[in-house]
């Protein structure tokens, strides 16, 4: 069976960081669009935050991760600040303790984090939200297990769904926050939330995967 060890992935969340923090121009660039464009510096500032503090430390995933979740919730503004820091400490809580993370809890540790979100937002999967490409992931990670397939399989499965999900928000019409006040006009445009979601729903997966034994 694979699985991988949280006690030496903390670097993920450092490379996350790093992928944020790269798509920093273009995440504002994209809310810009129909948001008020401070995605890209908010998401920036919060994860950067986090990095600095994880620089040099030997630490775990689920202990990396709870560093980004709590810097996220207590230190960043906007919307997306609370939203990612619940997705990020519920993946923390959940994989805490866990020596080696396989399928199952992988799968755990998605569901507490989408969970986390439903409990402070009301938005659904057609809202134009990062839980568009939210949802897809972890309904396809769990489709591909399911079905036989095999950890890093599944891995590769998610970050499909997820980036299909993102690109699915082009055709839809905000339904919450700034955006939704552009009615029709969302239409065509990317959302923010759901490309920053790819972007990190790529990154722990991918680092996931290659570290899989």
């Amino acid at each position: 069976m694979q699985t991988f060890d949280n006690a030496s992935a903390g670097a993920i969340v450092l490379s996350m960081a790093e992928r944020i923090v790269e798509n920093r121009a273009y995440l504002s660039e994209i809310d810009g669009k129909i948001g008020d464009g401070d995605h890209g510096v908010n998401m920036a500032k919060g994860f950067g935050m986090a990095a600095e503090r994880l620089k040099g430390k030997d630490a775990s995933l689920a202990q990396s991760l709870d560093t980004l979740g709590t810097v996220l919730m207590t230190e960043i503004g906007g919307s997306m600040g609370p939203l990612y820091g619940v997705m990020f400490t519920e993946f923390a809580e959940t994989i805490e303790g866990t020596e080696k993370v396989d399928a199952a809890a992988y799968s755990k540790m998605l569901h507490a984090g989408l969970a986390g979100i439903q409990s402070i937002g009301s938005a659904k999967v057609g809202d134009k939200t990062l839980l568009d490409t939210l949802v897809p992931a972890v309904e396809a990670f769990d489709a591909a297990t399911a079905d036989g397939k095999s950890f890093g399989e599944a891995l590769e499965a998610l970050v499909a769904a997820a980036e299909a999900g993102r690109d699915s928000t082009i055709n839809l019409v905000a339904k919450i926050g700034r955006a939704s006040r552009l009615g029709e006009r969302s239409l065509g445009v990317l959302d923010a939330g759901a490309t920053s979601c790819a972007i990190i729903l790529k990154e722990l997966s991918d680092g996931a995967r290659v570290r899989l034994a």
